[in-house]
Order: structure tokens, then C-alpha cells, then sequence
């Protein structure tokens, strides 16, 4: 049997996955599985092959604040977590019906890990996610008006089924900013999922935006349809470092 030239073809097609179970199933000296039993594993080694791949370009297109997964979430601390919504929100209903996700407390709770565990379950899941903390997301505006690009950052936005913005009121405004982030949140209500991390309790974001037209605008279309989860407790990185 010239199994070196299948071998190659199924590299040359792109069935990378298919040719490595090939090559392994070829090294058996005793294999006593019928056509299909081996047709199928060469089947489902190219799905799995396709779908590592498949997540592993949805992290590259994430670029995530930093890596986390929701099974290495510490729920040992107390820091207010409800295990019930946790559970809820690792299932991604939240993304499947278009709902945002806010997460609040002060530094070193574990916000922005929360945040990219659940953008880490979405790409493994196969969904499109975007991460970006808010101060890099005002630089992205900035250098997209100065392009005359501006409309075409909002579109490529607005086509993340999930989008995470982290650090939200850690710097101020400007009246354009705010402008522009009216006009992603117009874009994403009810369309796609939201998740904002900010050391600011929800209360507080009105005051934080500090323009009365605006804020409402905004927070309509970011927290009437909304998880909030407010964390508390002393910082995990203190008491790593202890």
C-alpha cells in the first residue's frame, strides 16, 4: 500500500488533522477496526483539528487582556460572586440574547480576569470577541478620525458578537469620546453582547460621563439590559504577593 503519497495528499488538501491520524493509525502493527471505525476517527481527528484552530484564531483576533478560563476562577474567596449567575453566565446565554455583562469593584478583585474567562469561553465556543481596556479604545478613535476611518472602526466593532471594555472610568472623557461611545453602544443594543469592568460602582457611571444627554443615552443602552456583578474584598494580587 503507497500510504506516503496518501499521507501527502491529505497535506496537501489541508487535512492536517486527517493525515496525523492517518500516520498513527499506520503505526498500529495490529489494527483490527473495520473501514468505517477507521474512516470515522480520520473524521473526527480533521473536527477536531479544525476547531483548535478555529479557537486558536478567535484568541489571536480576541487579544485578551491576559489569559484566564472560568474553571481556574478562585470561588474559594469571598469577593460577592453568586455561583448561580457564574453558572448562568458560563453557559454564554448572555451572548446568545444579546445581554451585557457589568462587572464593578475595586483594584485587584479579579475584574478584568472574569472578563477574559468568559471572552476565553466565547472563542472556545466559537464566538467573535474583541478586547480592549478603554484607554486603548479612545487611542483606536482618535488615530481612526485622524484616517477619516472613523465609520469603518465602528462597523468592524459593531461585528464582534462579544465586546469587552475594560477600565472604564479610569480616565476622563473628552466630549468626543463620549460621542463615540454612544455611537458603538447604538450600534451593539440588541444586537450583541457587551462586557464593561470598571473600579466605578454602576451609580456612579452618570456622574463619571458628566454630560446629562449622554450619560442617559449610554447607560440606557448599556445597563437596563444587563448582569451587574459587584465584587468585593481585598486585592487577589496583595494576597498572592503576601
Amino acid at each position: 500500500m503507497l500510504t506516503e503519497p496518501l499521507y501527502q495528499s491529505l497535506q496537501t488538501l489541508g487535512l492536517r488533522g486527517m493525515a496525523r491520524q492517518f500516520a498513527s493509525q499506520q503505526k498500529l502493527s495490529n489494527n483490527d477496526l473495520s473501514f468505517e471505525d477507521r474512516f470515522s476517527l480520520l473524521i473526527d481527528a480533521e473536527q477536531s483539528e479544525r476547531m483548535n484552530y478555529r479557537y486558536a484564531q478567535r484568541l489571536r483576533w480576541a487579544k485578551l487582556g491576559q489569559s484566564a478560563s472560568m474553571e481556574d476562577i478562585d470561588q474559594r474567596t469571598p469577593r460577592g460572586i453568586d455561583k448561580g449567575l457564574l453558572r448562568k453566565l458560563n453557559d454564554l446565554s448572555f451572548i446568545r440574547d444579546k445581554l451585557n455583562v457589568l462587572i464593578t469593584g475595586p483594584t485587584g478583585v479579579g475584574k478584568s480576569y472574569l472578563a477574559c474567562a468568559l471572552g476565553q469561553k466565547a472563542c472556545r465556543d466559537d464566538h467573535s470577541v474583541k478586547y480592549l481596556r478603554l484607554p486603548r479604545l479612545v487611542e483606536e478613535l482618535s488615530r481612526a478620525q485622524a484616517l477619516q476611518k472613523k465609520s469603518q472602526l465602528f462597523k468592524h466593532l459593531s461585528k464582534f458578537a462579544l465586546l469587552i471594555i475594560d477600565d472604564f472610568g479610569l480616565a476622563p472623557l473628552s466630549d468626543q469620546d463620549k460621542r463615540d461611545l454612544l455611537e458603538i453602544m447604538e450600534d451593539r443594543f440588541d444586537k450583541s453582547a457587551t462586557i464593561i469592568t470598571s473600579q466605578l460602582p454602576t451609580k456612579n457611571w452618570h456622574g463619571y460621563i458628566d454630560e446629562p444627554t449622554l450619560a442617559d443615552a449610554i447607560l440606557d443602552r448599556l445597563v437596563h439590559n444587563a448582569y451587574v456583578i459587584e465584587l468585593k474584598g481585598e486585592s487577589m494580587r496583595k494576597k498572592r504577593a503576601q
